[in-house]
Order: structure tokens, then C-alpha cells, then sequence
């Protein structure tokens, strides 16, 4: 995906001071934060969106939260409390198409409901 922003992170074409790095998946602090903690946690494989995981993707997807977990940790957000969000296509608010999660914290997050 050459054209993919995130995938260009991965690929170290774009500059980055990452948060967690593994061979699976890729951590760094969202440009435009929402909250004091926001990080995007994205897999190296590059994957449109939630709705283009595959079976062979389960591991990925299982990883990734654990590393949010102890992110959440490192942050000092895992006690108090922290949100994991994943924008799917369009209507879903995603804006950049390489899968990715939000982990938010460090304030108190309203409710959606």
C-alpha cells in the first residue's frame, strides 16, 4: 500500500518515535489527541479496516490487545481507566484505511450511550 500513511510509518519512510514496536504491531501517540493518553496502535500488516480481518488475522487482533494493555500500564491509565476504539469504514468516523486502535485515558471519557 504505497500510498497508505501508516503503512509508510511501518516501512520507517515517515519518522516516528514509537510508543511500542514488536514484530506485529506498531504503537505511537495520535498527532491530534483526544484525551491526555492517545495512542493508535497499529498491525505492520497492512488491513483496510475491521471488516477485512481474516481468520489468519486472529493472533494479530488478540495481540494488539494485550499491547494495549501494557501500554496502558506503562501510561499509568490501566487502573483508573482507558477506552479502546476502532473506526470502521466511513459512516464508523475511520479516516485513514490501515486498521487501527485507539487506546484513550488519563481523564475521566463520557458515555456514547
Amino acid at each position: 500500500m504505497s500510498e497508505c500513511i501508516f503503512c509508510k510509518m511501518v516501512n520507517k519512510e515517515i519518522p516516528i518515535d514509537p510508543v511500542y514496536e514488536d514484530d506485529k504491531v506498531l504503537a505511537f501517540k495520535d498527532i491530534n489527541p483526544k484525551a491526555p493518553v492517545h495512542i493508535l496502535i497499529i498491525p505492520k500488516k497492512h488491513i483496510s479496516t475491521l471488516v477485512d480481518t481474516e481468520e489468519s488475522d486472529l493472533e494479530t487482533l488478540g495481540h494488539i490487545h494485550y499491547v494495549a494493555n501494557q501500554i496502558a500500564r506503562e501510561q499509568g491509565v490501566a487502573e483508573s481507566g482507558f477506552r479502546i476504539v476502532n473506526n470502521c469504514n466511513k459512516d464508523g468516523g475511520q479516516e485513514v484505511f490501515h486498521l487501527h486502535f485507539h487506546l484513550l485515558g488519563g481523564k475521566r471519557l463520557g458515555s456514547f450511550w
